[in-house]
């Protein structure tokens, strides 16, 4: 399921497609200033600290290896466009617009959201989008923060009349794809380019802590969607809740929206798009009709009692603990102060209790979809 890159030996570089030319590019993002201790404690942060005095069984970091091994592949490419930032050991984008991905584009976290993909898929009960497309009026599609590509090839792979677009402001795409799908680096929080009435779907997945201004991404979405296209985005909640109270208050599961929430704030791009339903009001404002929601409860861990259930939790835990420090890297060390050991140990917290069959945590997950009149 997953192939494999690295930094040094990314997947391949994104092709440049056929739309209008690109405006002048964006100055770069101002320097992420760590939230002071005030502001740590006024969001009810413990501080990185806390969980290195924590005592704590050591914890396999074997991840989803279970799965199965993950092939490598090597090539060689010098372009500037594969010239990565470094913050504490791990890799991100380079300069794209004015992006400042949270997520780092290195081989283990490519991994990790390759199998995500899979867990994407099984959550919606084994599709790729909820829109009532009509394949045969499917002819351009356009994936937004494609990530590592395999909704695009996927998505590819079923329409294959269709010509399937996927724009990312990291090149970690593969090389080998379907014929109808290209891959192209762009910063979506830019003015797009794309000519008016290009696309019969838009798709945007996980764009959580991604977008700085939701109301321009459907405005954009809607000027450059064909009349009757659809356009699908799905997010998940950064908030860990259980049913039963065994998410107790102070443990690591109950900080961690606390360290995305107060970390999107100082990064100007929130996480709280389920909580503030900013999708649905996004898309009302742009004029979408026919907007359908629907909320999907995501066990974290195999506790379900639902077979079903239990296998779709078992793939999201495995999926986050493929590289549980890539996802807390930049917010916990650039913006909490942590060090890279207090990083680890919160890690290491998180992993037990994932691992304890008696906490049944869980997130949930929100897909919504409107059409253009």
């Amino acid at each position: 399921m997953s192939s494999s890159q690295s930094p040094k030996s990314p997947r391949s570089p994104a092709s440049r497609g056929d739309k209008a030319a690109s405006p002048e590019p964006s100055p770069a993002p101002p320097a992420i200033v760590a939230l002071s201790a005030e502001e740590i404690r006024e969001a009810g942060i413990l501080p990185g600290a806390h969980w290195t005095e924590q005592p704590i069984e050591q914890v396999d970091d074997d991840g989803a290896s279970t799965i199965g091994s993950i092939a490598s592949t090597t090539a060689s490419l010098t372009s500037t466009i594969f010239e990565y930032r470094t913050v504490h050991g791990r890799t991100y984008h380079g300069e794209i617009g004015n992006a400042e991905s949270w997520e780092p584009n290195d081989q283990r976290h490519v991994d990790s959201m390759d199998i995500m993909h899979h867990a994407f898929t099984l959550s919606l009960g084994d599709k790729l989008f909820l829109s009532p497309l009509e394949k045969q009026k499917i002819h351009k599609v356009l994936d937004v923060g494609t990530g590592t590509g395999l909704w695009a090839i996927d998505f590819a792979d079923d329409f294959t009349n269709a010509e399937v677009i996927g724009t990312d402001v990291s090149p970690i795409q593969p090389s080998w794809v379907p014929p109808n799908v290209k891959f192209e680096l762009d910063d979506c929080n830019r003015e797009w380019t794309w000519n008016k009435d290009s696309f019969d779907f838009i798709h945007l997945r996980m764009l959580i802590g991604v977008i700085s201004n939701w109301s321009d991404i459907f405005r954009n979405a809607f000027r450059c969607a064909r009349s009757g296209a659809y356009v699908e985005s799905m997010v998940s909640s950064a908030f860990f809740r259980s049913d039963d109270g065994s998410v107790k208050k102070g443990s690591a599961l109950e900080q961690w929206h606390s360290i995305f929430w107060e970390g999107g704030k100082k990064l100007g791009r929130t996480f709280k798009v389920l909580e503030d339903d900013l999708q649905k009001k996004a898309m009302e404002e742009a004029g979408f009709v026919d907007i359908a929601v629907k909320d999907i409860k995501i066990p974290l861990g195999a506790w379900s009692e639902d077979k079903k259930l239990a296998e779709i939790g078992l793939w999201w835990k495995m999926s986050l603990e493929e590289d549980l420090e890539g996802y807390l890297n930049y917010l916990c060390n650039a913006l909490l102060g942590w060090t890279t050991e207090e990083t680890a140990a919160y890690c290491a917290h998180v992993r037990k209790e994932w691992n304890d069959p008696n906490i049944h945590s869980y997130v949930w997950l929100r897909v919504v979809y409107g059409r253009k009149p």
